[in-house]
């Protein structure tokens, strides 16, 4: 019985995997259909009906084409580590609190943690390992970016966490059933958001991938499968934090047409944000993060351990 048990688990984690990345290669699409309408010109159109296959023969291109790595690398290291990044982006997927045969666990938060921290040492590591200066400063700024936010990013969900006193996010369905936390506590919904762009080194926050300043930043010696790993390790990130995004602040999880409306909606919020938004002044974020979103996280900390110490 237990064999069949992790047979069936196995299955519904291939399941997963294989899901994500559709879900990855679909929303590629969309992000060039929605930045080409913005930029008023057509994005993908030709391989199929509006496109619809260009993101496969995409990725059929990059893992076909020639891998070769820089003489001076550090070969292990600059092999790896977008393999790392890649496992780890897919590995948090299992946190969210599916309804069929797979792993479920009440510390949510904590392993989410644990695997979003890991994902800077990747951009680091990719850095370091190409032994190039622009990707080596591509990593420094991303270290320092992270330093940054992630302060003030614990301190956000703690707020959250202290409302429901519980690391499972399950339970966050339970307690919007009346109200969304968003409409509650605004501020700190928007502060998530922005710090969730700039976890994933997305417009306006992409510092670690600034191409005019660092032509192309960490990833500058990545191609073929390798820059395939990284950009699908970041395309999967996103989509994983608009789910979050949703199960935080929007609702929570219920498998519904509306819940899917949701987080295409937030997905498309990535990508609207890069077609509007011009890149944000290096200092100006660090700034943001240490005046602004450190203090607004910790007022709203200690007004809900007020509540909670004043009502129990």
């Amino acid at each position: 019985m237990f064999i069949n048990d992790y047979i069936l688990i196995l299955i519904g984690l291939v399941i997963l995997i294989l899901g994500v990345l559709i879900g990855v290669a679909f929303l590629t699409l969309l992000e060039r259909k929605v930045l080409g309408y913005i930029q008023i010109r057509k994005g993908p159109n030709k391989l199929g009906f509006i496109g619809i296959l260009q993101p496969f023969r995409d990725a059929i291109k990059l893992f076909t084409k020639e891998q070769t790595y820089p003489l001076f690398s550090n070969y292990l290291a600059y092999y790896f580590s977008p393999i790392f990044s890649f496992f780890l982006s897919l590995l948090i997927w299992i946190v969210i609190p599916y309804y069929f045969n797979i792993i479920r666990f009440n510390l949510g938060f904590l392993f989410f943690f644990c695997c979003t921290r890991l994902g800077v040492y990747t951009l680091i590591v990719s850095g370091w390992s190409s032994n190039s200066n622009y990707s080596l400063l591509g990593g420094l700024r991303a270290v320092a970016q992270t330093i940054s936010y992630e302060v003030s990013l614990i301190l956000i969900i703690l707020s959250v966490i202290i409302i429901i006193i519980d690391f499972n996010l399950l339970k966050f369905n339970y307690y919007q059933s009346i109200i969304w936390f968003i409409f509650v506590i605004i501020p700190l919904s928007l502060c998530w958001l922005s710090s969730r762009l700039a976890e994933t080194n997305r417009t306006p926050f992409d510092f670690a991938e600034g191409e005019r300043e660092l032509v192309s930043g960490f990833n500058i010696e990545y191609r073929s499968g390798g820059f395939a790993l990284i950009f699908l390790a970041e395309y999967s990130s996103i989509l994983f934090i608009s789910i979050l995004f949703i199960l935080i602040y929007i609702g929570g999880y219920n498998l519904r047409l509306f819940f899917y409306l949701k987080l295409v909606f937030i997905s498309f919020f990535f990508i609207w944000v890069r077609g509007t938004l011009p890149r944000y002044r290096y200092d100006k974020l660090i700034y943001l993060a240490w005046k602004r979103y450190l203090p607004i996280s910790l007022n709203f900390l200690i007004l809900f351990i007020g509540i909670k110490i004043f009502f129990i």
